[in-house]
């Protein structure tokens, strides 16, 4: 599709920031298994912490087009950093921004979209993954306040972030709408990490185990109202989902390239591979489906941006793209050879980071049951 020139200059932003400030510490950062605060504050200078916040609140006012072209380039220099900069725009930029109070936006909006700080969403639990009516966290009424309780598992940024959006039950017997949403600080007594995941990839990125106990929260605590969380962590699925197709395209576009410069330099037989046509052909195939899929997920953004109905496409273009990164990573490798499989190429970490795309924000069985819901009601 065409891109304004807005559009273009957030991609070109995002791209340079990517290039410049990630890529050449990306791997240093995965060995330490943690990335610094300092490239937040960094990426919150060029607007890449808030991209579609109006800029009263501190964000770039851009687009969601925009955003997710942001997180390709992110993306194509380092998997887990483009996770956790897609967890802090969307949900939790987008949730506040949405639902939040004057005072909350104050309070947390503001310091998120200058990179002073990064937030959570603590949605999924032990038992309750891409079934998020099945929660048994619990927030009670306290005094004039809350007090919650349970645990959380695979929380991105369950360490790092200064604060998280809790999803809890506040009432059992209402189902949907007896669950709400609490901005919980992660320095509130009671917040514990109870394990840092250890992972295949997204290794500089926290990914934590989280016990609530017996937290103490005030009444301003609670984002919206105590039966609108349901909705909350739904609200931005489908754009979730569009932007993990764009980190998606964005790992694969990188193993493309460094695949296609590999294949441009190695010889064999007298001349570089890249001339067999075994080869040729493969990077063909590559470039064919990234493309395909970067028309997908912006197919999708469009329709999300002009407030037309996205899920469908949402989760067509978060099944094929998670689903062709990883088989374009394994092609970048077997492209390699040997050399493919070792750390210092490159390939092996970023064909690490892709995997778990076809498994966070809806599985590709998750995604499949949507498409077929859709498809059912034509």
């Amino acid at each position: 599709m065409p891109l304004t020139e807005a559009q273009r200059l957030v991609r070109e932003t995002a791209r340079r920031f990517a290039q410049e400030e990630i890529l050449p510490h990306a791997q240093a950062w995965e060995a330490a298994g943690r990335t610094p605060a300092e490239l937040f504050r960094k990426a919150g200078q060029v607007g890449l912490t808030a991209v579609c916040v109006p800029p009263q609140w501190g964000g770039a006012g851009a687009d969601l087009v925009s955003y997710v072209l942001a997180i390709e380039e992110v993306a194509a220099a380092d998997g887990g950093i483009s996770n956790m900069l897609a967890g802090s725009n969307s949900p939790v930029a987008a949730a506040l921004t949405q639902y939040g109070s004057d005072e909350q936006k104050r309070r947390y909006l503001v310091p998120l979209a200058s990179g002073e700080c990064l937030g959570a969403i603590l949605l999924t639990e032990p038992q309750a993954g891409s079934d998020a009516s099945n929660l048994r966290t619990r927030a009670r009424r306290h005094g004039g306040g809350w007090r919650l309780s349970g645990t959380k598992a695979f929380i991105t940024m369950g360490e790092s972030a200064a604060f998280g959006l809790v999803i809890a039950v506040t009432d059992p017997a209402a189902g949907k709408r007896g669950i709400g949403c609490f901005i919980v600080p992660t320095d509130a007594p009671g917040y514990r990490v109870l394990r840092v995941e250890d992972k295949l990839g997204h290794r500089t990125c926290d990914t934590c185990l989280i016990a609530l106990d017996d937290i103490e929260l005030p009444a301003e605590a609670l984002l919206g109202r105590a039966d609108e969380g349901y909705r909350i962590a739904l609200a931005n699925l489908s754009v979730g989902r569009i932007g993990v197709a764009a980190q998606s395209v964005g790992m694969a576009r990188a193993a493309f390239e460094r695949a296609l410069g590999y294949a441009k330099e190695r010889e064999a037989f007298g001349q570089a591979i890249v001339q067999h046509q075994a080869v040729a052909f493969r990077l063909a195939e590559m470039s064919a489906k990234i493309a395909a899929a970067r028309a997908m997920y912006l197919h999708a953004a469009a329709l999300e941006t002009a407030g037309r109905q996205s899920r469908t496409a949402a989760s067509q273009a978060k099944l094929y793209a998670s689903e062709m990164a990883e088989w374009v990573c394994s092609q970048a490798i077997q492209i390699h050879g040997g050399y493919g499989y070792l750390a210092d190429y490159w390939v092996e970490k970023i064909y690490r980071d892709v995997r778990v795309t076809q498994i966070y924000e809806g599985t590709s069985e998750v995604q499949k049951i949507v498409i077929a819901r859709e498809l059912d009601r034509q």
